[in-house]
């Protein structure tokens, strides 16, 4: 198992925004959210711009997993820490359970999915259709699952004001993205992991000013390093408990092992570069986002661990094999 860099990287930003948090809460010399912002954007458009239409043309055919991953993403996922909120409500930790619903109604992401599907020797078109989708339907869905619930605590939220900043900061420059894509789709493709570059970096800014934020208002004193075992604990949980429903609803639906496999991966995944942008989006005015962004963080981690240990057992083996050991 070679050591993700980039996880490593969101470590020393936290760390960073710890050291140093005046300098993502204050403008001068530079506004880093206003960098952020504009970053954001980039990403978008870059993003529309690698969209393959065939891809996303041999992918249709599959519906059947589409729906599963597609539910599983935005229903499934949402709906387990939903059943949740009667414990939490109007207690200490009702914050925490706002983050972990934030986690599971994000969208999948694109480019681990696929590499991970491609590696367990799965259905990579229809992971490249569904990761790309998901996070179309995820600029609606996503707010749709937090605005009830970040309306009910003291955060002060517009939902109108949230959509605007959602459709000129994202979706604009996403349908920008798809127009040009006939004229700047083979730069984008010939320049792919400089664009990739350029995302986590972007991601890893967002992370720093949101943590820096955080610290500066010492949002994490409540913290306890037993509360922090406890999240860890409750992402692994989670992670295991939806990927075994799809297992079960793959079997039901007689997906053959390509399809399972991607079912299972792209339904558990969740977008980091997504969940830093939403949080901007929803919360940017607050203080409270290190620990809206916190289980995500975790969540990230684990699962590029424990699916690239399952991707590579399955990418070994030519048999029909259960996707995870009881």
């Amino acid at each position: 198992m070679k050591l993700d860099l980039f996880v490593v990287a969101i470590l020393i930003s936290i760390f960073i925004a710890y050291l140093y948090p005046d300098l993502g809460v204050n403008e001068d010399p530079i506004n880093l959210t206003k960098v952020s912002h504009w970053g954001i954007s980039l990403i978008f458009l870059f993003y529309g711009l690698k969209l393959s239409n065939k891809d996303l043309k041999t992918g249709l055919q599959n519906w059947r997993l589409h729906i599963l991953v597609q539910t599983s993403t935005f229903l499934i996922f949402p709906l387990i820490v939903l059943a949740l909120y009667p414990l939490f409500k109007d207690s200490s930790y009702e914050l925490l359970w706002l983050s972990f619903l934030f986690l599971a109604a994000l969208p999948s992401t694109v480019s681990s999915a696929v590499v991970m599907v491609s590696l367990a020797k799965g259905n990579v078109s229809g992971a490249i259709f569904n990761a790309s989708i998901s996070g179309i339907i995820g600029i609606f869905i996503t707010p749709l699952w937090l605005s009830p619930f970040i309306q009910e605590s003291s955060v002060e939220y517009d939902f109108k004001t949230v959509y605007i900043q959602l459709i000129f900061q994202i979706l604009l420059p996403l349908i920008l993205g798809l127009f040009l894509r006939k004229y700047l789709g083979n730069i984008a493709i010939r320049y792919l992991r400089q664009l990739n570059l350029f995302d986590k970096f972007i991601i890893l800014l967002i992370v720093y000013i949101s943590f820096a934020k955080s610290f500066e208002s010492n949002i994490f004193s409540g913290i306890s390093y037993v509360e922090l075992i406890g999240v860890g604990i409750v992402v692994v949980v989670l992670f295991y408990l939806v990927y075994g429903i799809i297992g079960w609803m793959s079997k039901r639906l007689k997906f053959n092992r390509e399809d399972k496999i991607t079912a299972q991966f792209c339904g558990t995944k969740k977008s980091l570069v997504h969940g830093t942008v939403f949080s901007q989006a929803l919360l940017g005015h607050t203080n409270i986002i290190g620990i809206v962004l916190l289980p995500l963080m975790i969540f990230h981690a684990f699962q590029i661990l424990i699916v690239s240990v399952i991707a590579t057992r399955l990418g070994k083996s030519n048999e029909s094999t259960p996707l995870y050991k009881n």
